[in-house]
Order: structure tokens, then sequence, then C-alpha cells
């Protein structure tokens, strides 16, 4: 129940067990062409080149960067957040001249703030995170294209910690470029990241002056072999892709309307029973991020000491702050597989007796105001 990596549900396990195929047999890349086809469905989106890439989160990060900037581009990056920040030093190496528009951590990003920084424009590129992973914050992302059109920008977004566990919907929402992880609410073990681009991002890309910087990640030569033509570029990772071709499948098999009002109901339960311990969620209700929860440590505990007290009598982990949040908050992870009601029953009653151990006595039983909520919003539901 940490920021991630989330549970892996046995099937995925099972598909990594395997037999291991090369990566041009045509049983192997008949399995490619559904996991792709799977994974536009969750992306929400056609756009052709949309793949999983051979790295993690960070990997697609600089995916999506290095293939639309060229030395000189003007990027725009809105940082409120560890990955917000991230974006800007990939954009800087790959030679952009970045501006960002910040926020406090724990807060969305200003609609106002971005806007007129885009005035400034135009800019090669907006880039956004829609699931800030180091604060538990959302993004709304509805107003985000006509805001990047008055910059004359492409929108990239971060789904790292949004795929899978929240509407992502690239195609209705305008979004150029985007890339996530595996390893958080489709619950596949890390390795992987899938990115998606537009045509219209894929225009840019194939128009550019200079090589993309990255061999690696240089999306006109990885097309080659996801695409018809099968050229060979590096050998791909057999059974991680053998098990994000089984976690898609067990997310739609699951339907995504019903995946997303899981992580919503859990979210809301857990929430409702931090507050009832009398603990202080710093972002705002409207802001909250369902699959990830910010939580401040109260005065006085160790929160160190509390999450080696999670994990050593509970087996359970959750997760400490980053960069603003280190050492004074909690993420709190309902993920994919993870996000469960005995999840949430079993956090809020291992951190109830490990506060106690630390002094702090929690006002109300949060695992019963927890089961109150999920009740209530399950009768609402039948």
């Amino acid at each position: 129940m940490g920021p991630g990596p989330s549970s892996v549900d046995p099937r995925v396990l099972e598909a990594l067990a395997h037999p291991t195929l090369g990566h041009l047999d045509p049983a192997f890349l008949s399995l490619l062409d559904d996991l792709c086809s799977r994974l536009r469905r969750v992306y929400g989106t056609q756009n052709s080149l949309t793949l999983p890439m051979s790295g993690t989160g960070s990997l697609g990060m600089e995916t999506c960067l290095v293939n639309l900037i060229e030395p000189g581009d003007r990027v725009l990056v809105g940082v409120n957040g560890v990955f917000g920040t991230r974006m800007c030093e990939v954009a800087r190496r790959a030679g952009a001249e970045v501006s960002s528009v910040e926020a406090p951590w724990g807060n969305p990003l200003d609609l106002e703030d971005l806007r007129r920084a885009l005035r400034q424009g135009p800019f090669k590129a907006l880039c956004v995170v829609h699931a800030e992973t180091s604060t538990g914050v959302l993004q709304d992302l509805a107003p985000l294209r006509s805001l990047a059109d008055e910059g004359e920008a492409l929108l990239v977004v971060d789904c790292v910690t949004s795929l899978g566990g929240l509407p992502v919907d690239l195609d209705a929402r305008g979004i150029d470029a985007s890339y996530s992880g595996t390893q958080k609410c489709l619950s596949c073990p890390p390795g992987l990241s899938p990115v998606s681009f537009s045509e219209r991002a894929m225009s840019v890309v194939r128009r550019r002056r200079t090589p993309v910087q990255s061999w690696y990640t240089d999306l006109t030569l990885i097309g080659q072999y996801w695409g018809s033509e099968r050229v060979y570029h590096h050998t791909a990772p057999i059974n991680m892709l053998f098990a994000l071709h089984a976690a898609l499948c067990l997310v739609l098999e699951e339907t995504l309307p019903v995946r997303f009002e899981r992580h919503r109901r859990h979210a809301l339960a857990l929430a409702a029973g931090l507050e009832a311990m009398g603990l202080v969620l710093p972002v705002p209700k409207a802001a909250r991020l369902p699959p990830l929860t910010l939580v401040s440590v109260p005065d006085g505990v160790d929160e160190a000491a509390v999450r080696r007290v999670l994990l050593s009598r509970h087996q359970l982990e959750i997760g400490g702050g980053l960069g603003r949040f280190a050492g004074v908050a909690w993420r709190i992870g309902l993920m994919g597989a993870g996000s469960t009601r005995d999840n949430v029953t079993l956090c809020l009653e291992a951190l109830s007796e490990a506060l106690r151990e630390q002094g702090f006595h929690p006002e109300h039983d949060g695992a019963l105001r927890a089961q109150a909520v999920l009740d209530a919003e399950e009768s609402s539901r039948a």
C-alpha cells in the first residue's frame, strides 16, 4: 500500500513464468498486437503509436520529451511536485529552454497561471503531471487542450499513477503524448512504460531537423519493430510483456468504469477513516488522487518508526514523503489489485496501533468509520 509497486494479481505472476519466446516468434508478435490494442482501450485512444517502452516510467518520460524536443525549443512545465521537477530536468537535458509554472506542493496547478505563461509563447510543448505521485494531487486535464492551443503547444501528460485507476481519455482530451508505468494501477511488476503519441505528435517527430538524442528511445526506429515491418531494434523483454498483456486483460475484464469506481470508493473510505482518527490530509478534497493519499505525520511521531512497525508486524508497506514532504508525510496507495476493502481496514487498524505506541491516540475508530462509508456507498449502488 505504498506509492508503487502495487500488489500483483496471481494471473500476472503466472504470465511471467510462461516459456520465453523469441522476439520475432509469430506467436509472440500476435500477442504484441493484442497487447497494443488493449493498451489503446485503457488509454482511451486510437493512436497507432501506442506501445510499452522497455524501461520504467522515467524512461517513458524521456521517450516523450527527447522525441518531441530539439535544442532551442521552448517548453512550459507545470510543477507541483517531484515529477514535474523531473520533467524540467529531462527537457533541459534535451536542449529545451524550459519555463515553469509553480504551484504549492499539495495543490493542483492554477489554470490562470498556466494561461498567463502560455501567452508568452509559442511553446513546443506544455507538460503536466496528471497524478503527482509525490503529493497525491490530481490535475484536471479537461481544460488543458485549449490552454495548450493558446501557446501553440503540444500537450504532454504524465499518467504514471493514473493509467488504469482513473479516466485518462487521451483522444477526448486532446493529449498529444503520454507515458505511464506498469507498477501502479495496472498492477504489473515494474519494467515497462506504456507511451502513446498522437498523429500530430508523430508528425513533429518525423519533421525533426536533428536526430533524436537517444538512440534507444528513438520512436522512428522503435516504431519499425512494433509496426508491420518488424525491424529489429532491441530484444524485447518477452516475459514482462507477457505479464503486461495479462494485466491489461484483467483491467478490461473488470471494465474501466467498474475499476475507476472501485478506486474512488476505497479512497473515499480511507480518507474518512484517517480524518476520523484526527489525522490531517493536506491535499484539498477536490484535488485528492484516489490511488494515492497523502497524510501529514502528527507532531511528535517518528514517521519512519511507524512504517517499520507496519512492515514488520503487519507485512504492510506504506510510503514516506518525497521532496518537501520528506519526513513529514506518509503516502498510502490503493492501486490496482491493492485497492480493496480489506486493505483499507488493515491499514487503518495497523496505523492506529502504531500511532498509539508513539503517544498519538486517535480520536475515533478509523476502521469503523471507513466501513460505514463503504456500506453506505455499496447500498447506494444496489
